[in-house]
Formats: structure tokens, sequence, C-alpha cells
């Protein structure tokens, strides 16, 4: 079925309840697979997210000839070929809508003795990707893209790359985790420098296969010339996806839900604390360490939320959730001013303009600005609304239509596929009305 196709309707919801698992973390997902894939022995992982893009990194490797077993949903034993045991792959690799495995394969493909090319779908192919092509390049990858530094990338094998100092310009996750991966193959040190901490997925998983790597709050470095180990990997419930629930259960009156097995590495919760800042009530139940990462039971009960100015130091923990954000402001008392979150316009959409075009047409009063956006609470009344195709955007959306004054309709929904299938569901079971256009009515 086509995006335009697929149009989901949210309704007026009572109070939502319930324990639930979102599916698995898709950043933790698709680093499990790269490394195990490059480890020397057999890999097992747990709780691996079913969607469009994690699927499409394992393709990935089984086109350069990694064997990877499905003994059941949500699990995959991958047989490692070593550091340098990739083959070349017989056609392009096609990384769907998966921007981070686009920008990490860059790095890692980097490195290789053959060529190899990367496209993507329609909206992975409007993604910048310069920003990693830079600093590949000054390590010595030849990767050459379209206009712009558009993909598809073509990149060039058989170069030997060199370990670099590189201080990002922007705070990206993905652009440090690409030049990490290259500096496996590299000579010498390679160093990352952060404006502003990212997520470390990357770095704690590196040290899990057993690479020698050093890392603290925005700094990373390690050293060329070692091998990684296979391990066992359990990818916890991904926090992105549990945000939708975050924000549905805080604003719709008298909800009371239970979100199990949640990923709170501290360099992804910024939302959390953005919540609690505006009045939520969420709390972390059983908190304990799986695999390396944080991981906790969120109770999140409905409070009242007010306006704030969102601290820019939470940008870079909550870049993914603040589709979700929007909607919790345009729902809580007075003004929410978001800053510092340009990089929103570089995402699977222009997700500051997808967001205000989709809530000023229920009714909230929206102001973009260049880096963020000024958002007024208010009621919000029923309309329609248009993802652009982004699934974040889609699942947002979808909760605002839960607190709206009458029903809801999104389109351009089929893309939420990508990150988590099984949403519909999910929503459902604590109460949620939302489903495909047709299926909701009556």
């Amino acid at each position: 079925m086509s995006g335009s196709s697929l149009t989901w309707t949210s309704e007026p919801a009572g109070p939502l309840q319930g324990a639930i698992r979102v599916p698995g973390d898709k950043s933790i997902s698709h680093r499990a697979v790269m490394f195990a894939a490059l480890a020397d022995g057999v890999s097992h992982i747990r709780g691996f997210l079913e969607g469009e893009d994690t699927r499409a990194t394992a393709r990935a490797f089984s086109q350069m000839g990694v064997r990877i077993d499905r003994p059941s949903d949500s699990e995959r034993i991958v047989h490692g070929v070593g550091l340098h045991g990739l083959s070349a792959p017989a056609s392009a690799i096609d990384c769907g809508n998966a921007g981070t495995g686009m920008r990490l394969l860059a790095g890692l493909l980097s490195a290789q003795s053959f060529d190899s090319r990367l496209v993507g779908d329609e909206s992975l192919s409007r993604r910048p990707m310069r920003r990693v092509i830079e600093p590949l390049a000054r390590m010595g990858a030849r990767i050459s893209a379209e206009e712009g530094g558009l993909p598809p990338l073509r990149i060039h094998g058989g170069q030997r790359l060199r370990g670099i100092e590189y201080a990002l310009p922007v705070a990206s996750a993905q652009v440090k985790s690409a030049v990490l991966l290259a500096g496996l193959y590299a000579s010498g040190e390679t160093q990352v420098i952060e404006p502003h901490p990212t997520r470390d997925y990357t770095e704690r998983m590196l040290a899990a296969f057993g690479w020698p790597i050093t890392f603290s709050e925005g700094h990373a470095r390690l050293s060329g010339g070692h091998r990684l180990q296979a391990t066992d990997v359990v990818v916890p419930a991904d926090f992105s996806s549990a945000a939708f629930f975050l924000v549905a259960a805080s604003i719709v009156p008298g909800s009371d839900v239970l979100l199990t097995d949640v990923g709170l590495n501290p360099r992804r919760t910024g939302l959390l604390e953005a919540l609690r800042l505006m009045g939520a009530s969420i709390s972390v139940e059983n908190p304990r360490t799986l695999g390396g990462e944080s991981v906790g039971d969120l109770r999140v009960r409905y409070s009242p939320l007010r306006g704030i100015d969102v601290p820019v130091a939470l940008v870079p923990d909550m870049i993914d959730e603040f589709p979700a954000l929007f909607v919790a402001a345009a729902a809580a008392r007075g003004t929410t001013r978001v800053t510092g979150a340009a990089e929103l316009r570089v995402k699977e959409s222009d997700r500051i303009a997808v967001m205000a075009r989709g809530l000023r047409a229920l009714g909230c009063a929206l102001t973009e600005t260049d880096d963020g956006a000024i958002i007024e609470g208010g009621r919000l009344h029923a309309g329609s609304a248009d993802s652009a195709g982004d699934h974040r955007c889609a699942m947002s959306l979808a909760v605002a239509g839960l607190v709206a004054g009458g029903p809801v309709t999104i389109a351009d929904c089929a893309n939420v596929a990508t990150s988590f299938p099984g949403f519909l569901e999910l929503a459902a079971r604590c109460g949620m009305r939302v489903g495909e256009a047709a299926a909701v009515a009556g």
C-alpha cells in the first residue's frame, strides 16, 4: 500500500490504561546487527526491532555474505565474518527510509576493499549526507553523491584510512558513529568531539563487543587494529516509541499507563525531563541495567501540563521526540518555546513545518522559527492533517486526535512501519481510538 493511500483516523478517547511493551530500540537494533556481523563468532540478538529500517540493515549485511538466522520474531543469530570478512554486494544496498543505516554504513563501507552503492527511498534521498562525507573524506575515504550531497552514495573501495580528530559542527550521533566505524579500520587514533553530548549507543556497544574505546560526555576516542568479539545483545524497548504513550497518557484525563523495559540511556531521555518540567507525572519503576544500558518501567499518569521554554541543553537528547513534544505543548496551558532544534528540518521530513501545519489545522496557534517554534496551548478541534510520510509526525498527530473536539484524519501514514510496526494494535490495547480510516468509522 502506498503511503499516500494509508490514512488514519484518531478520535477523542477516554482514560488510557494498562501495561504495554513497545518494540525494541531502533538505534540499538541497527548497531547490534552491524557489530555482530563484523565480529569474530556468533552473536544472539534478542528484542530486535522488526521494522522496515532495521530489516534493511540486516539485508545489507546478508548481501555482503553474512549469515543471519531468524529463529523467531525479534530474534537474530548473526554469524560474524570478522572485520575484513565482508564481500562485495552484487547490487546496490537499499537502506529504505533509514538515515541511521545509510550514515553508519557509509563509515563502515568506506574502509572496505570493494566498491558499494547506498540508495534509499524518496524521503531518505532528500536527506543531507555531506555532513558524513566530509569527515570521512578527511580520513581518506572516496564517496560521491548527488548534487547537494544527497543520496545515492557511491563508495569507492580500496582506500587507506587514517585516524583524525574531528570536532562535529552540529551534534549528531549518526555522524559521530560513522567516523568511529571508519576509525575501526584507520591507522592511528580517531577522536570525535561534540558541541553537545549525543546518545552513546555506538561507544557502549563497541565496548560490549570488546573494542578498546574511551568515551565521556561529548568525546570518544579509539584506535584501529583491534578485533570485535561476538556477544549476545538484549535490546531494550525504544524510548522514542514509548514517547507517544508518555505524551498521550499525560494529556488524556484519568490515564494511568505502565511502559515496561524502556531503554533509559541518559543521552536519549530529554523528553522525560521536558515533560516533567511541564508538570507530567512520570515515575521510573524497577530500574536496572541490561546489556550495559539503563532500563526501567515508566509509570505515567494524567497531569495537567503547562507551557515551558524547553532548555536548549535538552535538545540533542530528545531530537527524535519533538513531534510528540509539540503535541504535549499544544495540549498544555500557556506558551511553549522551542529553540536550538534546526536539525528537525532535515529529518525524514521538515518536522517543524509538518507539525506546524498539522497542529494549526487542528486549531493550535503555532509560530514557526528557523530553529524551533512558539506553541500556544489550548483546545484542539476536529480536522485533517498530513504527516508528509513521516512516521513520527503521523503517530504524534494521532496522539493529538485523542484530545481534539472531534475526529482527526491523518494522511500518509504507511511509513510508521519503518520504526513502529504494531503501533495501532498497542494503541488500541491501552484505549486509544486510532486506526485506518475505514476501520475507525462506526
